[in-house]
This record gives C-alpha cells, structure tokens and sequence, in this order.
C-alpha cells in the first residue's frame, strides 16, 4: 500500500504515517523502484492501535512502550494495567481541575450579572490581575473550593 491508502485505512492524514515512522512507532516503510514509500497491513493495524491508544489519552512514549510488548506475553499485561492506571489517576485529577475551573467561570459569570452598569466587568479585571482567586465581592466563595 501507498501512504495515502495505509493512512486511510487507519484515519490518520499522511503526514502523521511519516511522523511515527521516523518515531519509531511503525516500520520504515519499503521503498518502490520509482521511491514511493510501500506499507503492509502491518502498518496500518499498528496505526490504527495508535490511533486508539491516543483517543483514551496516552502519550505517544506510553503507546511505544506498549507497542514493544507482546500480547501474548503475562508480564505485559501488568505493565499496561500499571501505566492504565496512572492514566485514570491523571485523568481524575484532570476533571477535579476542571470542576474547579467551571466553578471559578461560573462565579465570573454571576459576578458580572450582580455588576452595576458604572463598575468596570469583574471578569476583564480578574484577567488583568491574574488572581482568579480575587473575585469581586459579589461573587461566592466556591471559587475557592
């Protein structure tokens, strides 16, 4: 197969196929007579593992450390559970900081609607300070939690 039809096959644009060849995360692919690169069905199953491995959020070194494992092989199976489960933890902390985030947007929000017309927008000074954590005094204090 051409790139075009191996990056196809996996759902990945072309430039991303030469990308993790030169990564290491597939084969160098073989050359035709007239220099077109030439993939086996190899490469695009290991493409598409990559691309699905990317979708649950590991790192491009997490999928070619998991890659270099055998499937066969028991050992491998706690390594990847091992580095799924940091994953969840990452993932968990992640959502903490986004509830915190949507709470702080939220009491921007509610600032700005307890504003007078004459005070200058609680928002645009939060950004100007940097402090989000310095809400106008019509704000709650779930910003803080």
């Amino acid at each position: 197969m051409r790139i075009s039809e191996v990056a196809a096959l996996a759902g990945v644009p072309t430039a991303t196929v030469r990308y993790y060849e030169r990564r290491g995360l597939i084969a160098e692919a073989g050359r035709t007579p007239a220099g077109y690169r030439q993939y086996g069905p190899e490469a695009a199953r290991r493409l598409r593992f990559i691309k699905h491995a990317q979708e649950l959020g590991f790192s491009l070194d997490e999928i070619q450390q998991m890659l270099a494992l055998s499937i066969e092989d028991p050992a491998a199976c706690a390594r990847v559970e091992a580095t799924t489960r940091e994953k969840i933890r990452a993932v968990r902390e992640r959502l903490t900081e986004l509830r915190r985030l949507e709470r702080t947007l939220q009491d921007l929000v509610h600032a700005c609607e307890q504003q007078r017309p004459t005070e200058p927008c609680p928002i645009l000074a939060v950004l100007s300070d940097g402090d989000a954590g310095d809400l106008p005094s019509t704000h709650s204090s779930r910003a803080h939690a």
